[in-house]
């Protein structure tokens, strides 16, 4: 049995639900957006309003089905998710560590001047929002946790940091371990 999937969720003011069962859909939005998510067949979800929480259950049919316990929690965590990013938020934060490397935001794209002889475009997709502190240090924020993360991976990829000298485009917090290089002479 799946023990995240048994959890109900918490819902906080200033949130709103609406659950469509029919359609097996969820729309939730708050201060930061809204969001929505189709769910599995094998997946129940239920709104109480009353206890101002969510619950997610496997339907009778196959309640004993490896699959659809996997899905009871995938489903109970990406509700969760949808929940804290339109109450909170999601954040990450890259720093560019590198010789007259930067970052400049130039409209709705980040520009990224990362040692190429040109410089690198990247949209963000809808929903999504960075900013450029110091051009070397880039804030990606924005309510949905998976499309954060997504632009935060494709920003990183552009100049992914490397063993020898540390330079790169890293997450803050992140531990480079570095590497001693060639050694000449005894």
């Amino acid at each position: 049995m799946s023990r995240i999937g048994k959890k109900p969720i918490e819902v906080p003011g200033g949130v709103k639900v609406d659950v469509k069962a029919s359609d097996r859909r969820i729309d939730i939005s708050g201060p930061k957006g809204s969001l929505e998510y189709t769910w599995h067949d094998d997946v129940d979800v239920a709104w109480d309003e009353e206890a101002k929480a969510i619950t997610c259950c496997i339907r009778d049919e196959r309640g004993g089905d490896r699959s659809a316990r996997a899905q009871w929690g995938t489903t109970r965590s990406r509700i969760q998710n949808m929940v804290t990013g339109v109450a909170q938020g999601y954040t990450k934060v890259l720093n560019i560590v590198g010789v007259g490397w930067n970052a400049k935001p130039m409209g709705k794209t980040l520009q990224l001047n990362v040692g190429y002889c040109h410089p690198v475009d990247l949209a963000p997709p809808a929903g999504v929002e960075f900013a450029v502190d110091g051009g070397t240090k880039i804030t990606i924020s924005g309510p949905d946790k998976h499309a954060v993360g997504q632009f935060a991976a494709n920003v990183r990829d552009q100049r992914r940091p490397e063993p020898y000298n540390g330079k790169g485009i890293i997450y803050q917090g992140e531990t480079i371990i570095r590497k001693q290089g060639k050694v000449f002479g005894a």
